[in-house]
């Protein structure tokens, strides 16, 4: 499920501006263009997840975005979206 979570491992809702529910509709069923919106939605938070401290050869730290950890969330985004809660969100009780 697209998570509603705060915490690091999950993407978080708080922040985002959810796409409109005909998307998510449309992304839930497998529509390609809703599913590529849905991803462009959440970007941001994807790279903040898979953003992570590489060590310099000067010993500092720079903070760089890990491409496998943004395919593997994106995946994980993509097969979460047949489980998407709509029945709830049609009730209004997911923000």
């Amino acid at each position: 499920m697209i998570g509603l979570s705060k915490s690091r491992g999950a993407l978080s809702m708080e922040n985002q501006k959810m796409p409109e529910y005909e998307t998510i509709r449309a992304a839930v069923a497998g529509e390609k263009w809703a599913v590529e919106k849905v991803v462009d939605c959440y970007k941001d938070e994807i790279d903040r997840l898979s953003t992570v401290a590489v060590r310099q050869p000067d010993g500092s730290t720079k903070q760089e975005i890990n491409e496998d950890m943004r395919q593997s969330i994106t995946k994980k985004l993509i097969e979460a979206l047949p489980q998407f809660p709509l029945e709830e969100m049609e009730k209004g009780n997911v923000r």
